[in-house]
Parts: C-alpha cells; structure tokens; sequence
C-alpha cells in the first residue's frame, strides 16, 4: 500500500506544483511527469495483488474532517481496475508531453491532469463510501475542466455544461445509495457493506436501480449515455483517451462494487442488464456509423463497447441467480477482459486521433483522406486498433467477445423462459453490433487514411514526433499480444472473478484456459501461414517490374478526389435502413437556375435519448419549476428563507423516515 500512498502524493504535489509555475515546459514537466512517475509507482500493488490473489490490508490515513475515514484498500476487483487507469495514464502521460508542446492554450488545465489520475485511482482504492464520493466528485470536477479547456468555443462550453449536469445527477443517485447504506449499517465502511446479509428484496432492488443509475451515467449505458458524444469530442485528445479509455469504466467498477454489498441477485437484475446492454451495442455503433465528426464517432463506439461489457455482467448474474459458475465466470471474464481490451484500443484510436486533428486542424473526416502516405505509424496503429474494436482475430478484441458469445451458447442450452430468450437475444445482439461495427471503422480508415486528401489541409500533413508514437506502438503491440496470447491476463481476470462468487469456479476455469489454449494455437498457426505466404509471394514476384497505370476512372479523363466515397455516400444504405429509428434531418441545397451557385447535403441525425427521453424531460421540469424563478429577486431576506425551509424540510424528513 506504501508505493500506491506515494503515487498519489506524486500526483497530488504535481497537480499543486502546475499551478505555480509559468513557463510551458516547467508545467508539460511537471504534469506529464508527474502522471509517469505516479503511473508506475501505482501499479507495482496493483500487479502484485493480481498475481497473487491475495488482497492488501485497508490502510486508514489521518482525516481532517470529522467523521471522515480515509482508508484505502486492494483487493482483486480494485487492482484489476487500478493496472487499466495507470497503465493507461503512463502511456498517456508520455503521449501528451509531446502533444502538448507549444499547446498554451491546452497547458491552462494541465495541472488537472495528475488530479484526474489521482481521484479515479482513489475512487477504485477507496473503502469508506463517504470518502469514495469525495473522490468521485473531485474525479467529475477535475475532468470537467479538462473538458473545457477549449472554453471560447460555444460548442465546448455546451459540452461542459451537459457534463457537469449529467454528473451531478448521477451524483445525487450514488448519495441515496450509499445513505441508504449507511441507514442499514451506521457506518459508512465497505467491509461493513459487504457484510450486510439478507436485505429485503424490495431494499435490495431499490439500491441496485440507484447504482445501477448513478454509476450507468458515469459508465455511459444507454439511455444515460447523452453526455458522452458531447464530452469527449470537445476535450483535448489525451483527455479523451483518458476519459473513454479508462474513466468511464469507473462506473463499471461502481456496478461490481456495488453488486458485493447487495448478496444474490435474483434473476430480473441480469436480464435488465442484458437488455440494456444490448440497446447500448447496437444503438451506439448504430450512431457512430453516421457521424461526420471522428472523436464523435469514437464517442459513439464507447457506448457501443460499454454495451458488450453491460450484457457479459448481466450473464454473469444470470448465471449467478441460476447457480451455474461457467455461465458466471464466463460472463464476468468476457466483461472484465473487454474492460482492459476497450482501455487498450479505445485509448489508441483516441490517440490517433489526435495526431489527425494536431496536423490537419480537422475533425470532420469528410476533409481528411490519403493520410496514411505521410502518416504511415499514425495509420498502421489506428488500423490495428480498428480491426481489435470490432472484434476481428488475432487482435485481443476478439477474445473477450467470444467468451461473452460462448456464455451466451451454453446459456441457451441451459436456460428456459425469459432467460433463455435474453441469451438468443444476446448472441443477436453482439454478433449484429459487431457487424456494424466492422462497416463503421472501414469508414474510418477507407476514407481518413485512404484514398486521395480532400481538402488543402490534408494535403500537407506529416508524421508526428517518435515520443508522440512510442506509447502508441506499445498499445499496438498489447492489441496483437493480448490476442495471440490471452492467458498472460486470463489468470488476472480469473482472480478477479472469483473475489466476486460465492463458490469455486475451478473446473470451468481450467476448461476455459484449455479453449483459450486452443484458440492460441490457431492463431499462431494462421498468423505463421500469413506470414510464410506473404514471404513466397514476395520470393515470386517481388522482383519483377512494377507497372503503373491511372486507375480505371469510369470514362471520366480527370478523375479528382470529389469522385471517392465519402463518409455519408458509404454508409448511405444502412442510414437508410435504419432511418425509421434515426429520423435523420437533411439539408439540401439543389443547384438552381442558368448560373447556378454550388450545392450542399448535410444530415444529421439526433440521440434517440435525447430526442424522445431527456429533452421533454428536462422541458417539462423547467415548466414545472418556473414559481423558483421568480424566487430570484436579489432579496438575500428571501434566499434565507429558502435555506432555511429547506434545512426544516429536511430535519422532518429525518425525523418520519428515519434517512
């Protein structure tokens, strides 16, 4: 616990130290390296808490506020998170030291960076509920600033505002949550939590609605997702990667967290989750097939991943209500595998990004094309990380899903009733968001690193720095390791697994290793075949003469690059098909007259959640509440009054309901 103590002491002096200094290099020096120094220093009890399954003892610090215990703890479940947000930050941390160079305007918030870091590590090490909120507030603030480091721009400033409401919600629910507890336990300790024995089931349920909605919203499931296509396309790259690769899955962490203190779920939690996740799979690679903007269309396919690690809890607990542990271990392993998976391939998409939008000042990929010429390591790792997103072999994409799938076949066999149609559900489901998923990042790559550039800018771009690219090779790398040879972390996962069952789970752990076994041998065998296929047709042919032609332009003698597919003319058909649902709204501008000027199409098409569940809402709560305007006269007599009302309010809800 010593070196986890000092990573977040690191990390926190960092935070304080970026705000003193002035010049650009002393803060890039301090944050970045504060967050490279805190990364490697925190994930040494981490690993060594996974590799031997034994959890740390909870250490209890000085607190300077009455009635708050500030104790933190490892055990299994926090140490896989906590190997994901180090891992991930280090890699980041060295990534925006060089992306952050002569970057004034992003360097105002740079000392948040070590601060987000710090808080979501203390977030998944947190052992006291009073304290976890402290951090998971502190966590939502921290990100919010980086969110809007950009904030003369409108649209940055309206992503900031949507967050910061969307996270204080969430807020609301956890504080019911943990007070509810609290009322149960008189005290706020997890290890207390856990040892709550048998609750009533309408107790039970009702705290599982509240985490499953405040640390959903933090998660991003669908329909709670509406902060999230604003957020991370208005933060710095970095951030990004940060935020989709690793902050996100606190909420995930939240769920399983929560799910420890509430006993055996009945069966109505696991398929509640399986739907949802279904609906957050399809639904948000659904969105990201459409969208124009690149990080909006990552944004997207977080939710789309979130999904799949939503529907493997819910088997999980299916499996868990049933008392089949390889339908558990199955489920809660594909998730938990995903979890590091999406850390890993999200966060070097986000990354690549970033390089595109540092050199071509673009996001709108309708204005990229032809990138891969003079961004040829940016490329190759951006289609690595594409092809391990949808789930293709041998990338470590592929891993997870299939065990989700495998948990979903054997569920099939076992079940009846509802529970058998959520498992066909759920084998649809993830196999029809996959299928989408490949259709939507042949988009990507096909037309921002594809063909001939489409503007001016994207006509000049070039290669980043190698310092930019060194924790993107070694994300590459981990997407190929990690699905060649899976076992490296299954036995991670399987600790991980286990500290959440009831019983043992050895046998179906050893079956499990023996398919992956299997899986592995494969893999090698198709990889070498590739491989001695490409060397053969290089002996063959490689050195006779390269003929170059134009390619075959349809009759047309000049063809320009207004002739390639575009993002919208790709996934035309499928916006079509879907356009029942997506109710696009299109704009279109038909050239006109003897001298026509030129013409224009945009579509776009709005969150369904948005659209039809939070918009009304929202109105209809502004409606309602109009009578607390016209509270707001500048009388500080009548803001006393309120404070006061709703202090008595309060006592008397005490005093009744005993909360």
């Amino acid at each position: 616990m010593n070196y986890l103590i000092f990573s977040l002491g690191i990390l926190l002096v960092s935070f304080c130290l970026t705000f003193l200094v002035q010049t650009e290099k002393q803060k890039r020096f301090l944050s970045c390296g504060g967050v490279i120094a805190g990364s490697v220093l925190g994930i040494i009890p981490a690993l060594q808490v996974l590799t031997s399954g034994i959890p740390s003892r909870v250490t209890s610090l000085a607190s300077p506020i009455p009635g708050l215990e500030v104790s933190l703890g490892l055990d299994p479940l926090s140490a896989f998170f906590l190997v994901g947000i180090y891992g991930l930050s280090g890699l980041v941390g060295i990534y925006s030291w060089g992306y952050l160079k002569d970057r004034r305007r992003l360097l105002r918030t740079a000392p948040f960076f070590p601060l987000l870091v710090a808080t979501m590590a203390t977030v998944v090490a947190a052992r006291d509920g009073f304290f976890f909120l402290i951090a998971w507030e502190v966590m939502s603030l921290a990100s919010f600033f980086l969110v809007t480091a950009e904030h003369e721009n409108k649209e940055v400033r309206h992503a900031g505002w949507i967050y910061l409401v969307a996270t204080h919600l969430a807020t609301a629910f956890l504080m019911a949550f943990f007070t509810l507890l609290y009322k149960k336990t008189g005290t706020f300790s997890f290890e207390a939590f856990s040892q709550i024995g048998a609750v009533s089931p309408t107790l039970a349920s009702l705290l599982f609605v509240l985490a499953l909605v405040g640390f959903g919203t933090k998660a991003g499931i669908f329909p709670l997702h509406v902060w999230l296509p604003y957020a991370h396309p208005a933060a710095p790259s970095y951030i990004s990667a940060l935020m989709s690769g690793v902050m996100i899955k606190t909420g995930i962490y939240g769920i399983l967290r929560a799910l420890t203190f509430l006993g055996v779920p009945p069966l109505w939690w696991g398929e509640l989750l399986v739907g949802l996740g279904i609906l957050s799979a399809v639904l948000g690679v659904t969105y990201a097939l459409i969208q124009h903007d690149l990080k909006q269309l990552l944004a997207y396919s977080s939710v789309e991943n979130i999904g799949i690690i939503v529907t493997g809890i819910g088997l999980g607990l299916i499996g868990l209500s049933r008392n089949q542990p390889t339908l558990t271990l199955l489920g809660f392993g594909g998730s938990l595998f995903h979890v590091w998976n999406h850390a890993i391939f999200k966060g070097l998409l986000f990354l690549g990004a970033g390089n595109v939008v540092r050199v071509v000042h673009s996001r709108a990929i309708d204005q990229l094309g032809g990138l891969f010429k003079n961004m040829p390591f940016t490329g190759a790792t951006f289609f690595i990380a594409s092809a391990a997103i949808c789930g293709l072999p041998p990338l470590n994409g592929f891993i997870s899903e299939w065990l989700i799938y495998v948990g979903f076949l054997k569920g099939v066999t076992w079940s009846f009733g509802p529970s058998l149609f959520f498992s066909i559900a759920g084998i649809i489901g993830i196999a029809f968001s996959g299928g989408l998923a490949i259709a939507c990042f042949t988009k990507v790559v096909g037309v921002v690193f594809l063909g001939e550039p489409r503007s001016e800018q994207a006509a000049i771009p070039y290669e980043v720095s190698r310092l930019i690219l060194a924790p993107m090779v070694v994300l590459a790398f981990l997407c190929l390791a990690f699905g060649l040879y899976p076992q490296i972390i299954w036995s991670a996962v399987f600790f991980t697994v286990k500290s959440l069952l009831p019983y043992g789970a050895i046998a179906e752990q050893n079956r499990i290793l023996t398919s992956l076994s299997s899986i592995n041998v494969i893999f090698w065998f198709g990889l070498v075949f590739f491989l001695a296929l490409g060397l053969l047709t290089q002996l063959i042919v490689g050195k006779r003469p390269i003929r170059r032609a134009v390619t075959w332009d349809c009759g047309y003698a000049s063809p320009t690059q207004r002739m390639q597919y575009s993002a919208s003319s790709f996934v035309e058909s499928l916006g079509v098909f879907f356009a029942p649902l997506l109710k696009p709204q299109t704009d279109l501008k038909k050239p006109a007259g003897l001298f026509p000027q030129p013409g224009s199409f945009a579509e776009q098409a709005e969150d369904l959640a948005e659209r039809r569940l939070f918009r009304p809402l929202f109105k209809r709560t502004d409606q309602s509440f109009l009578f607390v305007r016209k509270m707001q006269q500048g009388k500080i007599q009548a803001y006393l009054a309120l404070i006061f009302v709703t202090i008595l309010a309060l006592l008397l809800w005490e005093v009744w309901f005993g909360i």
